[in-house]
C-alpha cells in the first residue's frame, strides 16, 4: 500500500507536523520511511524484486521531482520499551544524543541536552550543508504510563520542553519535523514551547496516512483474502465481511473515509485466523487505570455519545472525561459529524474493540470477583442460545451467573439499572448485537437483543423488599410485559423478518436474582 502520495504532500508543503494515532497503526513504520526518504534511499522506493521473491512495485515518490539529497536524520524513539523511571527517560536521551554525536564526530560542549540537541543541529548543517531533520516516535508513551502521578509528569514535561523546545529556535537550521504519538500534543502540554507544529490528526487531507482504505483492502490485499477465504472454508465476500465487521470502521476526520486496523489485518491474513489481535497487544494498563479513577462507566456512556470539538483538547489527566483518551486510544471513533452543530458521535469502530473494551470493562472497572466458571458458562450457554432460541436455558444460566456475584460487591447497587447494565456489558463481551435504552417514540426499551433466528426487546423490573407483611415496590414480568405492549417498543422491528420476542424480567432485591420472568411473540 503506497503512502508516499501523502509524504510527499508533507515534505514538500510544511515543516513541523504532529500525527496522533492509535497504537500499532503504523507510525513507527510512517517515522522509518520518511526517514528513508530523507536519508536519500531512492533504491528502496524504485521497483525490485526481494530475495524471497516478492516483487515491489515502484512508488510514488520515486516518479516524482523530489531531489534524494541526503539529509542528517535525529530520529527519537520513545516506544522502546516501557520507561517507568525518569532516569530511564535522561538514560534514552543521552543514548541518542551520544550515537549521533559519535556517528558524525562531534564533541558535545555540554552535559545538557538541550545544548547538546543545539549543537547536533547547528554543527550539523554547517558541516554537511544540508538542514536537519528530527522524526520523533510515541512521544507521549511514558506519559501515558504514568497518568495520575503529577510530580513524574511534570519531571517528563521538563525533560521534552528542555530537549524539543529548541526546535522552534533553530529553525533556520531545521529542514523538517515529525512527531507522533497517541495523545494531542497540546493535551500533554510538552511542546508548549513548540506551537508551529501543525497537528495533521484530524485533517482530511491526511485521514489515510496510517491504516488500510476499503480500496486498497480489495486491490493490494485482494490475493491475500482469496487465500484467507479459502482457508476458512468460505467466500471471498463472506472473508471481506467478517474482515469488515472485526477491523474496519475508523474515521480519522469529518469525511468519515473507513479505514482498517493494519495491525489486526495483517495479523489475520498472516494466520489465518480472524481474531482480536489489536485489542489484545494494544491495551495499555493506564487506559484501565485512568478510567478506575473516573466515575463509573458503562458501555452505554461511550457508545453513540455526542461530543464536542474541545473535548479532543482536554487533557488526559483531567479525569473530567473518558472520551479523548478512548478516542485517540483507538477504543472509539468518529461514527458521524454533525456540522450544523459542530459536534461528532462517537462510538466503537468494529466488534473487536467493542468486545475487548466490554470484556476489559467488566473485569477491571467493575472489580467484579465473579466466578469465572459461572462467566465461561454464561458465554456458553449465550451461543447455544444463537443456535437454537432456546430462551428458558439461557435464562437459567443468567441466573446461575448473577448468583455467583458476592454480596458485597452488589450490594450497593440494588437497582434495576445494575442488573441490566451487567448483563448488556457482559452480552457485548462475547460478541452480542444488543441495543441498551433504545428510544421509541413512548419511551425506551431496557435491552434489545438481536439474533439470528430473532429479536428479543427485554424490559427490567425491580421487586424491592418486602416490608412486614406488606410488599414496597412489587413489579412482576407481567408487568414488564404490558410495558413493552403498551410502549410500542417492539413495533419498530415489525418489519425486520425475523420474529419479535417480548421478554419481561422481574429481579428480587432479597433473592439478588431473577424471579420471575416471561415471554411473548409480538
Amino acid at each position: 500500500m503506497d503512502k508516499t502520495p501523502l509524504i510527499y504532500k508533507m515534505i514538500t508543503e510544511g515543516k513541523p507536523y504532529f500525527l496522533s494515532r492509535p497504537r500499532r497503526f503504523g507510525k513507527s513504520l510512517l517515522v522509518s520511511t520518511l526517514a528513508a526518504v530523507f536519508e536519500g534511499q531512492r533504491e528502496l522506493f524504485e521497483a525490485f524484486t526481494t530475495e524471497q521473491g516478492i516483487k515491489q512495485p515502484q512508488l510514488f515518490i520515486a516518479t516524482t521531482d523530489w531531489k534524494w539529497e541526503k539529509y542528517p536524520v535525529l530520529r527519537f524513539d520513545f516506544s522502546m520499551g516501557t520507561l517507568s523511571t525518569i532516569e530511564q527517560l535522561d538514560t534514552l536521551i543521552d543514548f541518542t544524543l551520544g550515537t549521533y554525536e559519535r556517528q558524525y564526530g562531534i564533541t558535545p560542549p555540554s552535559k545538557e541536552a538541550n545544548v547538546r540537541m543545539v549543537n547536533l543541529m547547528r554543527t550539523l548543517h554547517k558541516d554537511t550543508g544540508k538542514r536537519v531533520v528530527v522524526l520523533v516516535d510515541e512521544y507521549d508513551s511514558m506519559m501515558l504510563h504514568s497518568l495520575g502521578d503529577a510530580e513524574k509528569q511534570t519531571a517528563i514535561r521538563e525533560r521534552f520542553q528542555d530537549v524539543f523546545g529548541t526546535l522552534k529556535a533553530e529553525d533556520e537550521h531545521l529542514q523538517f519535523a515529525f512527531i507522533t504519538g497517541i495523545s494531542k500534543f497540546s493535551q500533554m502540554g510538552i511542546f508548549s514551547k513548540l506551537n508551529n507544529l501543525e497537528n495533521i490528526s484530524m485533517q482530511i487531507n491526511y485521514e489515510q496516512i496510517c491504516g488500510i482504505s476499503e480500496e486498497e483492502l480489495t486491490t493490494q490485499l485482494r490475493p491475500n483474502i482469496e487465500l484467507l477465504a479459502q482457508t476458512r472454508g468460505e467466500t471471498y465476500d463472506e472473508t471481506l465481511a467478517e474482515l469488515k465487521r472485526m477491523y474496519d470502521g475508523y474515521h480519522f476526520s469529518k469525511r468519515m473515509t473507513d479505514m482498517y486496523n493494519p495491525f489486526s489485518m495483517v495479523k489475520a491474513l498472516k494466520s489465518g485466523e480472524i481474531g482480536k489481535y489489536w485489542f489484545d497487544s494494544a491495551t495499555p494498563s493506564a487506559v484501565i487505570d485512568m478510567l478506575r479513577q473516573m466515575p463509573p462507566l458503562e458501555i452505554s456512556d461511550v457508545d453513540g455519545v455526542t461530543c464536542e470539538s474541545e473535548a479532543f483538547d482536554q487533557s488526559f489527566d483531567s479525569y473530567a472525561s473518558p472520551l479523548p483518551v478512548l478516542y485517540q486510544s483507538g477504543y472509539l471513533t468518529i461514527k458521524n459529524y454533525i456540522k450544523e452543530d459542530d459536534v461528532y458521535i462517537l462510538g466503537f469502530p468494529n466488534s473487536e474493540v467493542r468486545t475487548g473494551f466490554a470484556g476489559s470493562l467488566y473485569r477491571h472497572v467493575t472489580n467484579t470477583t465473579a466466578d469465572d466458571r459461572e462467566r465461561s458458562a454464561l458465554m456458553v450457554a449465550y451461543k447455544a442460545f444463537r443456535r437454537t432460541d432456546d430462551l428458558p436455558v439461557f435464562i437459567k444460566a443468567v441466573k446461575a451467573f448473577f448468583a455467583s456475584i458476592p454480596y458485597q460487591w452488589e450490594k450497593d447497587n440494588r437497582n434495576e439499572h445494575y442488573y441490566h447494565a451487567l448483563l448488556f456489558t457482559l452480552l457485548t463481551a462475547f460478541g452480542a448485537d444488543i441495543r441498551a435504552e433504545e428510544s421509541t417514540a413512548k419511551g425506551r426499551a431496557d435491552l434489545t437483543l438481536l439474533m439470528p433466528r430473532g429479536i428479543y426487546v427485554m424490559e427490567i423490573k425491580y421487586e424491592r423488599q418486602r416490608v412486614g407483611e406488606h410488599s414496597s415496590g412489587i413489579h412482576t414480568a407481567q408487568e414488564a410485559l404490558d410495558q413493552i405492549t403498551r410502549k410500542g417498543y417492539a413495533e419498530k422491528y415489525a418489519l425486520d423478518g425475523r420474529p419479535v420476542i417480548k421478554v419481561g424480567i422481574s429481579f428480587s432485591s432479597e433473592e439478588r436474582n431473577i424471579t420471575d420472568w416471561k415471554q411473548e411473540k409480538a
